[in-house]
């Protein structure tokens, strides 16, 4: 039978030590043991090892010599209060244990615990002692439990199944009507010569990046915050989007546009650097407004690009000078989006404008959400930090004008 190092270092103590001279005379006497066990509270502790035939009558275990005082065993248990082996208390029988009882319990890992012995839950709880989430709550790649590219896609199977049962029912419309070979197009990019001087440009950023971060959302959840889910996240979503650009491909008036995956690809990159870099994410938001018009809001065609501002927000609240203050609800915005391009303008003969803005803007996230640990206030909070709500900011163009359009 093995034993555990532990449960052979107690019993060559128990072997080894009576048979100095200043432990005989403490340990006299021949009293009879059981044969089920030495449970008897006197008699020799050897003679007790023996009947239990623990060790030989040659020394300690496993050895033909007799007991040396320098046995690194002894050594290790010296610290043992000896006088305890001839109390009273029945001496259990070693030998009749399994060798898993005799091994030490492994212990907990240091960083489950708090400071204040609490036990953390999440993903620091998986890490070994020492090592932390990295700046944006990521585990590190070496400790992390879906490290590839693959792995960590296969958590979120069901997610890319909806976006593309999505985007497939947006094509739809589009079999049914006259159709042309796969082919590209040049668009250009924010032209007055273009169809929408470029808010078709930015409408795919924008949706490149919200699909990217609504992924990296769920794979951060579902790969307990591996490191990379921010980059697997961004491939994913250009992908799909890449993929989507096929329907524009066959559309006799418009084509495979290599601007619009360059734009792309742009968002997917803001999205991946938002949720890399360390503190990135709350200092700087891409958002879109939408501004009603007389329809209050149109679904598609250049109407619904005319309703679109596009935005990088640089927010107060992500500035530790100014948590304290009431600048942490007001966000610095630059942004661009383009009036006077449709066709019945155009038909008129108005010039297509285009407008780049500076302004000052509520987040209304961080001024209602901004501390809530609810579920429901988070969600408000991350959809807060896309969309910028009209008529909550205060803006002025290249054109000199000077409001809220």
């Amino acid at each position: 039978m093995r034993m555990g190092s532990r449960g052979r270092a107690v019993l060559a103590l128990a072997a080894c030590l009576p048979a100095t001279p200043a432990w005989a005379d403490a340990f006299g006497g021949t009293a009879a043991l059981p044969e089920a066990g030495f449970s008897a509270p006197t008699g020799r502790i050897e003679d007790q090892a023996l009947a239990a035939g623990v060790i030989t009558a040659a020394g300690c275990i496993g050895s033909a010599a007799p007991c040396d005082g320098n046995d690194p065993q002894l050594v290790a248990v010296s610290r043992w209060n000896l006088a305890d082996i001839s109390s009273p208390r029945a001496v259990p029988d070693l030998t009749t244990l399994p060798p898993a009882a005799l091994e030490p319990e492994p212990a907990a890992p240091a960083d489950v615990y708090g400071p204040t012995n609490q036990v953390v839950s999440g993903p620091a709880a998986s890490l070994p002692p020492g090592v932390s989430l990295n700046g944006t709550g990521h585990v590190p790649r070496e400790y992390a439990q879906y490290r590839g590219f693959f792995k960590q896609a296969g958590t979120i199977t069901t997610e890319l199944a909806v976006l593309a049962v999505y985007m497939g029912v947006q094509t739809i419309p589009k079999l049914t009507k006259k159709t042309a070979p796969f082919h590209f197009k040049d668009e250009g990019w924010f032209g007055k010569d273009t169809t929408s001087i470029g808010m078709d440009k930015l409408t795919h950023a924008f949706n490149t990046y919200l699909i990217a971060d609504i992924l990296h959302a769920r794979l951060h959840k579902n790969t307990n915050a591996s490191e990379g889910d921010a980059v697997t996240a961004g491939v994913l979503a250009a992908g799909l989007m890449a993929l989507n650009e096929v329907s524009d491909a066959i559309e006799p008036d418009s084509g495979y546009s290599m601007q619009d995956i360059a734009m792309n690809l742009t968002g997917a990159t803001l999205s991946v650097l938002r949720n890399t870099i360390p503190g990135l994410k709350e200092k700087i938001a891409f958002k879109i407004e939408i501004m009603p018009n007389d329809q209050i809001y149109s679904h598609v065609g250049k109407e619904h690009y005319a309703q679109q501002r596009f935005m990088l927000s640089l927010k107060g609240a992500g500035f530790e000078g100014l948590q304290k203050t009431p600048l942490r609800f007001l966000d610095l915005q630059v942004g661009y989006y383009a009036t006077d391009f449709l066709n019945s303008d155009r038909e008129k003969g108005i010039e297509p404008k285009r407008h780049l803005f500076f302004g000052v803007g509520l987040n209304l996230g961080e001024l209602f959400w901004g501390n809530s640990q609810s579920r429901f206030g988070k969600a408000a909070y991350s959809v807060l930090d896309h969309v910028q709500l009209p008529y909550t900011s205060v803006r002025v163009d290249t054109h000199g004008e000077f409001g809220h359009w």
